[in-house]
């Protein structure tokens, strides 16, 4: 297929569902870890400080990240060598695998401290699998659109990601009103682990299936078998590598502030219930999802160097009086608080998501963009509840989290609107 021919609609279309539904299991597996922060902290951790069991349950979330970026070199390499399609199968059985076998752990009552370890055993396969996943998804869908809808298209990406964290938050809901409080933390907190299962042989099976993009099949027949070493990468793009991460300091630290720590900071500050935080949440996630495609639509008509801008400006502008609403201890108007955060994870959200496949050539698009991706999320995702909750311990303040959500977004500016306007570029071409 050469640089003019479209790829047709019902292609597209096979494509962005593959991509998404891949990546929807892939977020679903990693999202219940955060939503039983909680439970998990009573059960993998000693209880004679509970406040300290909370942040080490965190702090195995952000160890897990630590992963991420060795991941992304190895499934990125392996993904410019050898195609997309292979690795983004690969990603998902590793970590429906790892997040089942958390479903299986024996808690501190039984083995004691080698529960924590073995939990971090298995949530660090989960981050070295994830550091291949969201990249790759994107490069996927991303060479198969056309220019003038790239953002859309991959916007479903984003959608599939939020929806993967709504259902996880409304499973979490549903054991929750069903279960008493014994029964989920003796029991219940096991079953979302366990739907990984079943959930992993859909998304295997889904990928297995995917043909290889356009983009990819050229640039092997161009250069002959050949793509671009890790060093070369290294060599030629580290300055967007630096200025695009810069970026996607933002949309990984907005995006588990408002996914993975938000719920734990209603009950904890907002003085709500676990139900109706994980209710706020489950709002918000599912509001994020239905605007993606909005904003994607956005993004390709204003550019991506407009829409960095107003991402920014939003958040910097919108961060203290979410916080301050999320902490008021009323449902709506934490509801409200919860919305204002899910609109700027939404479009930095959306902007990276084109963002990672235009900055980069195809021979080295994986690699790299897997390395930008996961480098951001290990610093700044990654880290986002366990630094939101030692900032709140260490200043008594609970909206110094706001303030460093709001340095992080004009970092984000600054790289971002380093960067050219890409959202004409042919990713065929090169």
């Amino acid at each position: 297929m050469n640089n003019m021919q479209p790829v047709p609609q019902v292609t597209l279309r096979k494509v962005t569902t593959a991509a998404a539904i891949g990546n929807f299991v892939e977020w679903f597996d990693f999202a219940v870890y955060g939503f039983l922060a909680t439970i998990i902290a009573r059960n993998f951790f000693s209880q004679d400080v509970p406040q300290a069991a909370l942040l080490q349950t965190f702090l195995v979330f952000a160890v897990a990240f630590a992963l991420r970026p060795l991941g992304g070199v190895v499934f990125g390499v392996l993904g410019d060598k050898y195609g997309r399609k292979s690795i983004l199968s690969l990603t998902v059985l590793l970590m429906a695998g790892s997040t089942t076998i958390i479903g299986l752990l024996p808690t501190w009552k039984s083995i004691a401290m080698l529960a924590p370890v073995l939990l971090t055993i298995t949530r660090c396969v989960q981050g070295f699998s994830a550091g291949g996943e969201y990249a790759g998804a994107c490069a996927y869908v991303m060479e198969h659109s056309p220019p003038r809808q790239r953002a859309w298209y991959g916007s479903f990406i984003t959608v599939s990601t939020f929806s993967a964290f709504a259902a996880a938050a409304a499973v979490t809901f549903l054991l929750d009103s069903c279960l008493s409080s014994a029964q989920m933390d003796d029991w219940g907190w096991r079953i979302p682990f366990l739907m990984a299962a079943p959930l992993g042989l859909i998304g295997v099976y889904l990928r297995l299936r995917m043909e290889e993009t356009p983009a990819f099949r050229a640039a092997l027949q161009k250069s002959g078998g050949t793509h671009a070493s890790l060093i070369e990468t290294l060599r030629h793009q580290a300055g967007n590598i630096l200025r695009l991460g810069a970026f996607i300091a933002l949309t990984a630290l907005s995006f588990y502030m408002f996914t993975t720590y938000f719920s734990t900071f209603l009950q904890l500050e907002g003085h709500l219930s676990r139900a109706a935080a994980l209710m706020v949440s489950l709002i918000a996630l599912l509001f994020a999802a239905g605007i993606c495609p909005l904003a994607g639509a956005l993004c390709d008509r204003i550019g991506r160097r407009k829409t960095v801008a107003i991402t920014g400006i939003w958040t910097i502008l919108s961060v203290g009086p979410a916080w301050l609403l999320a902490g008021s201890g009323n449902l709506w108007a934490a509801i409200f608080g919860d919305l204002l955060l899910a609109t700027g994870a939404v479009l930095s959200g959306v902007a990276t998501a084109a963002l990672l496949s235009e900055v980069f050539p195809t021979r080295s698009r994986y690699t790299a963009s897997a390395i930008t991706y996961n480098l951001a999320y290990t610093i700044f995702g990654g880290t986002a509840p366990l630094v939101a909750t030692w900032m709140i311990n260490y200043t008594g303040n609970a909206l110094s989290p706001a303030l460093y959500l709001a340095l992080v977004a004009l970092l984000a500016l600054a790289g971002g609107l380093a960067l050219p306007e890409t959202s004409r570029i042919s990713l065929r071409s090169e």
